[in-house]
């Protein structure tokens, strides 16, 4: 079963893969390694969030074809601390549907 993230407003999708072929579960959220990203619509920004146990992390935003930006799409951890190897460099999204995002 492919697992599909898009954004809610307009229905984009941002990511998209198989389980164990380019995204895991991890904590209950889902971390897709770029390949299976569409990174052309996504804007990594300077804006972070420091996990006590993995780390700080860069928010991410959707940048829609007409410009608009949808903040806090996503996450990375560009050097999670030990331990948490399998996120570092990967989009993180959260699982089902919450904030600017859905699962389906």
């Amino acid at each position: 079963m492919s697992i599909t993230i898009k954004e809610k407003s307009s229905g984009a999708i941002l990511a998209a893969s198989e389980p164990g072929a380019g995204v895991d579960k991890y904590e209950g959220n889902w971390y897709f390694e770029p390949s299976s990203v569409r990174v052309e619509t996504l804007r990594v920004t300077d804006r972070t969030y420091t996990c006590p146990f993995k780390g700080t992390c860069n928010w991410v935003d959707f940048v829609a074809a007409d410009g608009t930006t949808v903040k806090d799409v996503a996450w990375v951890y560009p050097s999670p601390k030990p331990g948490h190897d399998l996120i570092r460099g990967r989009y993180a999204f959260y699982a089902g549907s919450r904030g600017a995002t859905q699962e389906g």
